[in-house]
């Protein structure tokens, strides 16, 4: 088994990336918006509400801008395969339906011992105009595929701020929103599979590492940008430890202007995504 580290550097070619309201929809409902108060964030659930236009939560910024297909990374047990780190930056708001021309590069594949940290970097653009619509960046720890002697990739100097949260937002998930999530597209049976899941070493199916990311999303977008997609504009994280479906999440928020660093935990005080930035735009740039 190995990896193809031949990919690094090469450009996909451009894959054109659709999605209807029914997609944003979906994804919100997917990611827990209204979840305990239906009327709560209509916003993004519903498209025919009186006097409330429809809206797409910023995160699903990382689905319109993920190609097609996955590009064959190798020779690797797929079990191994563990979504490690995510981020975007988000030029302006998506539209409920739309369209962008999304290229993927392999940026690196990282030695980390006991397995390789692959990255890709994806580029969304308007297919009409040429302009950019979302830059994303995905990071994949694959067991075992590590000890080729590369580079250890860049640290991160992050740190949690010595003092107490500008914001804490406690956000329950459903026990099957693994089960709905997958329904946005990723269809890995790591999250639905209880067979699949034991030999990844789970006693369980575990939750999306991108649902969790969508739910400190919402949670961001909420406290740290008055609930306005305009705002948000960029969020990074790493998937520290799993989520089952089920348990409580909660987001802390250092704020300092446009800047946030956040960390969301479970209820036992475990760590979940860890080394967050978001940032935010200080006023409202488009409706």
């Amino acid at each position: 088994m190995s990896l193809d580290h031949t990919l690094v550097g090469v450009p996909s070619e451009p894959v054109l990336r659709e999605w209807t309201s029914a997609d944003t929809l979906l994804y919100a409902l997917a990611v827990g918006a209204g979840l305990g108060d239906p009327a709560r964030e209509l916003a993004f659930t519903t498209e025919n509400s009186a006097g409330v236009p429809q809206r797409v939560l910023p995160t699903f910024a990382v689905l319109a801008a993920r190609a097609a297909a996955r590009r064959r990374l190798g020779d690797f047990d797929p079990a191994m395969l563990v979504h490690a780190e995510q981020s975007f930056e988000l030029h302006r708001p998506l539209p409920p339906s739309g369209a962008v021309r999304v290229t993927t590069t392999v940026t690196g594949i990282h030695d980390k011992g006991s397995g390789a940290l692959v990255v890709t970097e994806s580029a969304a653009a308007d297919p009409e105009t040429g302009e950019r619509v979302v830059d994303a960046r995905s990071s994949a720890f694959i067991r075992g595929e590590g000890g080729f002697g590369g580079d250890r990739g860049p640290r991160d100097e992050w740190r949690r701020p010595d003092r107490k949260p500008d914001h804490l937002v406690t956000c329950p998930t459903r026990p099957e929103q693994a089960l709905i999530y997958r329904l946005t597209g990723d269809r890995n049976p790591l999250h639905s599979d209880p067979a699949f899941a034991a030999r990844a070493g789970f006693d369980r199916p575990i939750l999306h590492g991108l649902c969790t990311y969508g739910v400190t999303g919402r949670a961001l977008l909420h406290a740290a940008a008055g609930s306005d997609p305009a705002r948000f504009a960029a969020m990074s994280g790493r998937f520290s430890s799993p989520v089952y479906p089920g348990e409580e999440l909660t987001v802390a928020m250092w704020q300092d202007g446009e800047t946030v660093l956040f960390q969301t935990a479970k209820a036992d005080g475990t760590v979940v995504i860890d080394r967050g930035r978001a940032r935010v735009r200080p006023t409202s740039s488009s409706s």
